[in-house]
């Protein structure tokens, strides 16, 4: 064989591109360790340091949060469980399938290096991909909450590369992957700005210039002080009527008498109240939640004061259908839900025990008072036939699950009631939890599922309790539900003009 025959395998083009790739990624780390940086000494280690075990990122999500509006309460959700999944991903995927060593540490500044150093493997940067997911992940549900921790993000994914732990493209591919992990988790969870209700059926409501004409009752007692306050800076010519929750119902009929437009500010049985009142005196209303629980206000797309004083100064609203529900003499409407069963006992007893223990554990202990597997809270003939039932929902429209989203309403003016059953039997927690995972699925041996224009239930005995929109009160035999359709005008910004907006009616 002749020794001047080469037997060396030829090195591909991909192989070669690599490696020059490879190459520029150190001499960008050696410029970087070589380069002054100005006032970054005493703080990019710190704050290097700051995100280890995701610390730095449930800080920033507990502060944005701490400022109490939804959606920066959902960013911040949003937040983490893209942190979660992006972390996941590197743990059991990126670090294990490149094994690339970390960087040498000889050109690094001992000033600037880590008292810790990591022991993993460099490729991808763990660091660079929390952070971008967090701040991808609050930037998806708030932009402007986005913006405001991306410098942060930023600032950790940079740290990496100063402090010699990571190559430029350890931190670059970590950022990628959190990026991609935050598109993951909206893809599974999709954000309200994805879900947003149609506009109809619009409807001609007046336009109040600075809110004139407005009278806003606020129930104090939901905690409305910043939501009002916040209304009045966007609306300065609106009256505003604060009261305590038992004065509620009468200051409502006092506003309607004065009023153009009924506002209200307070949680769903606030919002119930001053929608009743808006339905006797034939006026529309104006939502600006402020309670604990404010699903109509979020269904209707109504966040915050700057929507709802957009609204009001367009006059651009909606017609929304209205539940009602009879019972011997007791009368009422529904926004969200009426519920017979479990679900009424368990409010009863948590608000027997809150003023004693706090809200969550009387809500604990409601619930494993109520979930006893040795009675039925409640027998009604449903469908031709009489049966046990832990529970009857009735919804005020459709409630959809949208992959793994709690149940939510995308057309406030479907004609429909949406009605859940839960069967009594053995083991009330489980079928509860089947029937809530089931989701969409109409019928199992646990709980069926029915679209009605109305419902009448028989067998009822007097004094079950009922409950709609979070108010509880007692049957009085029969029940009758019923839709009232479009019955009710409400404002809510609409999309801007051209943009596919139907007639008015």
């Amino acid at each position: 064989m002749s020794p001047d025959i080469d037997l060396t395998a030829p090195r591909t083009g991909a192989h070669t591109a690599l490696k020059r790739l490879l190459a520029l990624d150190c001499r960008l780390f050696e410029a970087a360790a070589e380069r002054h940086w100005p006032a970054a000494g005493p703080v990019l280690p710190r704050l290097s340091r700051s995100a280890d075990h995701g610390v730095l990122w449930c800080a920033a999500a507990a502060a944005v949060a701490a400022t109490r509006t939804p959606r920066a309460r959902r960013a911040a959700v949003r937040g983490l469980a893209s942190l979660a999944l992006a972390s996941l991903t590197i743990n059991t995927l990126g670090k294990r399938s490149v094994r690339r060593p970390r960087p040498a540490l000889d050109p690094v500044p001992a000033v600037r290096r880590l008292s810790r150093q990591p022991i993993t493997t460099s490729f991808p940067s763990g660091h660079a991909a929390s952070a971008a997911a967090f701040a991808a992940g609050v930037a998806l549900e708030s932009p402007a909450w986005g913006a405001a921790v991306a410098p942060l993000a930023v600032s950790v994914a940079v740290s990496r590369v100063y402090t010699g732990v990571h190559f430029p493209s350890d931190v670059l591919a970590g950022a990628a992957l959190g990026v991609g992990a935050a598109f993951a988790v909206r893809g599974l969870v999709p954000t309200r700005a994805q879900l947003t209700p149609p506009a109809r059926p619009q409807t001609e409501l007046p336009a109040l210039p600075e809110g004139e004409g407005l009278v806003l009752v606020a129930n104090h007692g939901s905690g409305t002080a910043e939501r009002v306050q916040a209304l009045r800076d966007v609306l300065p010519r609106a009256e505003v009527v604060e009261c305590a929750p038992e004065d509620v119902p009468a200051e409502l009929d006092k506003a309607a008498g004065r009023a153009v437009v009924l506002g209200v500010c307070g949680g769903d049985g606030t919002v119930n109240a001053a929608a009743e009142a808006a339905l006797r005196h034939g006026l529309p209303l104006a939502v600006l939640p402020g309670g604990t629980l404010n699903h109509f206000a979020y269904d209707l797309g109504v966040e915050d004061a700057r929507a709802l004083g957009r609204a009001l100064e367009r006059g651009e609203g909606v017609r929304v259908d209205v539940g009602r529900f009879v019972s011997g003499d007791r009368r009422g409407v529904f926004l969200n839900t009426f519920s017979l069963g479990v679900y009424p006992e368990l409010v009863r007893e948590r608000e027997r025990w809150a003023g004693r223990i706090g809200s969550w554990p009387a809500g604990v202990l409601a619930a494993l008072r109520v979930l006893r597997a040795d009675r039925h809270p409640l027998e009604a003939e449903f469908q031709g036939r009489r049966r046990p039932l832990w529970l009857l929902f009735a919804g005020n429209g459709t409630y959809h699950r949208t992959a793994l989203t709690p149940g939510r309403r995308l057309d406030l003016a479907d004609g429909v009631l949406d009605v859940r059953v839960v069967h009594g039997g053995r083991r009330p927690a489980l079928r509860l939890l089947s029937a809530a995972v089931a989701g969409p699925l109409t019928r199992s041996p646990a709980h069926a599922a029915v679209q009605v224009g109305r419902l009448h239930l028989t067998g009822v005995a007097p004094g079950t309790l009922l409950a709609y929109d979070g108010e509880v009160t007692e049957a009085e035999g029969e029940v009758w539900l019923e839709k009232l359709p479009v019955a009710l005008r409400v404002y809510r910004p609409l999309p801007a003009a051209g943009a596919g907006r139907p007639a008015r009616t």
